[in-house]
């Protein structure tokens, strides 16, 4: 697969990685010391076969998957010792927490030593159904286990969502629902006189109890899952193929009853999808199809069932059992499968980008929610970690021995980007899953000190973990030799740390979701200069790489060869480069990123800056995105375009052009709060009094609170890209934040602020279409110094309830500090290129 192909369909990747997924057909989970073999997570073998099993392709990608979550070396035994050492309810919740299922629909029929009942699946997803097994019903009775006196409704308190047969293990899917009474008799004495425990095997009696099953199910709207396909030794696959159901299909008893062919029906997932394709009430999933089959497999099989069946009657299930990683696995091959199918559908002119984005949709949770009837919204639950996409499903290619490193980065209070590096092993061995210590001081610094300022309540007392988020791990493109990854400030497992600045935009986000079901994206503008160490009268100073003017020729070629290694890193990094050119400033370039959804956007920003600055160094050069770096030249700023987009598609622009300016209501509302908090919102994203010497009228970084269509000197500039419908805005951009700020906390208190515009439903002022400083009588200049942007955030309470008292008493602690420092030692803001 191409590279261009992998950016063209970024916004399905990141779709698929950011869904929701109703897990509709799962099995109980059993206690660490339960007979069930932890082997059996990885194969469907047993007996002597199972000792073949470690050789299937299947079984060694699906170790390594296991290994890479927990960090210990791959092999079953390290694993088996990490899971014992961690505890059943640590690592259950890990799996589920990577996996992203929202609800959970079990079938607890399934006979499994020592296994957890529903109730205690709770603890680890908000919504849990129960699917009852008919057969297993079946027996118990006859064991006398459960009273003859039982139905339907005595099990209302345990929610039913769906009833379920295993005749295909029992006497095969060709069900004769016209079977008699007295011949489902005989086979109940055969069954008895075979003595306890009770397992049903006559055909007659099975399909007996299958036709009342389909009466009951009729009768009480409840769908039926039909184990279908391949499964443990005991089924005789030939009797598994699903065409043998066309009697109870044809039955026009049971036409409107829901039916779902579990299993993809492998290996007869094209005759599952013909069924699918010509039975309006038969639907398809496929669990254990995905993830035991190989890469090959799972993805031409799913393919199959697509063949013919639409994309509304599939769905997504783990088929989860026994070990919650079973559950981890399902969910993270279902996405990289899913991606892939749909990837190539685009590819083939078979659905646009659109179409694949709301298939994965349906796929994932919406046709499972119509199908049961479940009585919930995936958007109201947000996990705070969800699987990544690995597109490609293969190993990194870092092969990281104990030579090599792994840098652990966040970024401050202050903007300043830290790291601390581990060896490899180290990190797979304990920093993957524990993290390191860091002390609640670092998010307390300043840019002109390494210890905490007063009045950011931040100290060297205290301690919290600094967890790598495994989704950002990435090979470092300019060495080859190590790895990069995000961290997450948490308290302790599962619990963030109020001051985390990922997690302070994850919350702005999820409000947005949950309140309006939007999503804000991003795209940022990077500026920045490049300058030389010379010698001049015997000391040592920086000067610009080049004098040339904006977008002067010259200037790119002589930077061109950072460039050709620029550009392809940040691709390695699956970060898009849209343009890239010299700038207005002596020396000054900018490179443009594409826009993907704001948590990645600011990740991508943090990597984008690394990249840049070391690529820079690599070459001899210093890169540095301080704000004002020459008091007599151009200011570097960090633009942000921003969007708004509901089910994947853009609702920034108006719908039609009935619009005043060309937004659509929520677009408007939205870029309202904005700009009516925008003073405020400089507090974070003009973090340096060195800051406010750029944002000054007629340098391009928006001197005055108005905004304007294509108005490159207004505070925010609405846009319309080529081939965006003549006078639609489909984004507008921030011209005040710049190369000093924290990504993750910009983006959290502008969306905040946004919010805030569509909760009160805020309206625009006129647009200002000439130079805002040529009418600057008439506008409100935007805080000109630090101590006044700060002075703004501390009277905006909104902005503090959406954010968090303590993060925004940090934030203008620093800055405060930063105001009293630079103010009495000027001179000393020379020394921001160092640290921006």
């Amino acid at each position: 697969m191409t590279q261009e192909m992998e950016m063209e369909f970024k916004e399905l990747k990141e779709a698929i990685d950011q869904v929701e997924l109703v897990d509709a057909h799962a099995h109980n989970i059993v206690s660490l010391d339960s007979s069930f073999p932890f082997i059996g997570t990885f194969s469907e073998a047993t007996g002597d076969a199972l000792s073949f099993a470690p050789h299937s392709l299947s079984f060694k990608r699906n170790l390594k998957e296991i290994a890479q979550l927990y960090g210990p070396e791959v092999s079953l035994e390290a694993i088996e010792k990490h899971r014992q050492a961690s505890g059943l309810h640590s690592f259950t919740s890990k799996c589920f927490k990577e996996a992203g299922i929202s609800a959970l629909l079990i079938d607890d029929g399934l006979k499994l030593d020592k296994k957890h009942d529903i109730e205690w699946h709770r603890d680890f997803v908000p919504f849990v159904g129960r699917v009852l097994r008919v057969e297993t019903l079946a027996e118990q009775i006859l064991d006398e286990e459960i009273s003859s006196s039982w139905t339907l409704d005595s099990f209302t308190k345990a929610f039913i969502v769906a009833l379920k047969t295993v005749a295909a293990y029992r006497s095969g899917l060709d069900i004769d629902t016209h079977v008699t009474k007295e011949a489902a008799e005989n086979g109940l004495v055969e069954v008895l006189q075979a003595g306890k425990p009770v397992r049903i095997g006559n055909k007659s009696l099975i399909d007996y109890i299958l036709t009342l099953t389909l009466e009951v199910a009729e009768r009480h709207d409840l769908p039926l899952q039909i184990h279908t396909g391949f499964g443990d030794r005991d089924l005789d696959l030939r009797l598994a193929n699903p065409l043998h159901l066309r009697t109870l299909l044809e039955d026009k008893r049971f036409a409107k009853l829901r039916i779902v062919l579990l299993h993809a029906s492998y290996p007869f997932s094209k005759e599952a999808s013909y069924l699918s394709s010509v039975y309006p009430q038969v639907y398809l999933d496929f669990g254990l199809a995905v993830p035991k089959l190989s890469v090959h497999g799972m993805v031409s099989s799913v393919k199959e069932l697509l063949d013919l069946a639409p994309t509304k009657k599939v769905m997504f299930s783990t088929d989860g059992y026994a070990s919650p990683e079973t559950y981890y696995l399902g969910a993270k091959k279902a996405r990289e499968v899913i991606y892939l199918v749909l990837r190539d559908a685009c590819a083939s002119g078979d659905l646009s980008l659109m179409e694949a984005i709301d298939a994965a949709k349906d796929i994932f949770s919406r046709n499972s929610i119509a199908f049961y009837k479940l009585n919930l919204d995936v958007n109201s639950f947000s996990p705070q970690r969800r699987i990544s996409l690995a597109p490609q499903m293969k190993e990194p290619d870092v092969q990281e021995d104990s030579s090599s490193f792994v840098r652990i980065i966040w970024v401050d209070t202050s903007g300043q980007q830290r790291c601390r590096a581990v060896q490899a092993n180290r990190f797979n061995r304990s920093v993957k899953k524990n993290g390191i210590g860091l002390t609640h001081a670092s998010m307390g610094m300043p840019s002109f000190t390494d210890g905490p300022a007063e009045e950011s309540k931040l100290t060297g007392v205290g301690e919290i973990r600094l967890v790598p988020d495994l989704s950002t791990k990435r090979t470092i493109p300019w060495t080859k030799q190590e790895s990069m990854v995000l961290g997450d400030m948490l308290l302790k497992p599962g619990e963030a740390w109020e001051y985390c600045p990922r997690e302070t935009l994850r919350r702005a986000a999820k409000v947005l979701k949950d309140e309006f079901d939007l999503v804000m994206n991003a795209g940022f503008e990077n500026e920045f200069y490049l300058l030389k160490n010379v010698v001049r009268e015997g000391k040592e100073e920086y000067v610009p790489f080049d004098f040339g003017p904006y977008c002067s020729t010259s200037s790119y070629d002589a930077a061109s060869p950072l460039f050709h290694e620029i550009v392809p890193a940040l691709e390695s990094l699956n970060i898009t480069v849209e343009q890239f050119h010299a700038e207005s400033g002596k020396g000054q370039f900018e490179v443009s990123l594409g826009h993907t959804v704001a948590s990645h956007a600011a990740d991508n920003l943090v990597y984008t800056r690394e990249v840049i600055r070391s690529v820079a160094r690599k070459h001899g050069f210093l890169a540095t995105f301080v704000p004002k770096y020459d008091l007599c030249d151009i200011g570097s700023g960090s633009h942000v375009h921003l969007s708004l987009s509901k089910n994947g598609e853009n609702v920034f622009p108006a719908s039609d052009k009935s619009s005043a300016h060309g937004l659509s209501s929520i677009g408007e509302e939205f870029m309202a709060g904005v700009l009516f908090h925008l003073p405020s919102i400089l507090a974070v994203i003009a973090p340096l009094p060195n800051s406010y010497d750029r944002i000054q009228p007629n340098t391009w970084s928006g001197a005055f609170q108005c905004w304007g269509k294509e108005n490159r000197e207004a505070a925010i500039r609405t846009a319309s890209p080529p081939g965006a419908p003549e006078g639609l805005i489909t984004n507008f951009e921030i011209k005040s934040c710049d190369g000093a700020a924290n990504p993750h906390l910009s983006l959290a208190i502008i969306m905040a602020a946004g919010i805030d515009g569509l909760r009160r439903h805020l309206q625009l002022p006129e647009p200002i279409d000439t130079n805002p400083a040529d009418v600057a009588a008439t506008l409100k200049r935007l805080p000109e110094s630090l101590s006044e942007a700060v002075e703004a955030l501390e009277k905006d309470q909104v902005l503090h309830e959406l954010l968090g008292q303590k993060l925004l008493v940090a934030i203008t602690g620093v800055r405060k500090s930063e105001v009293e420092y630079y103010s009495k030692n000027p001179d000393a803001c020379k020394q921001l290129i160092h640290r921006y």
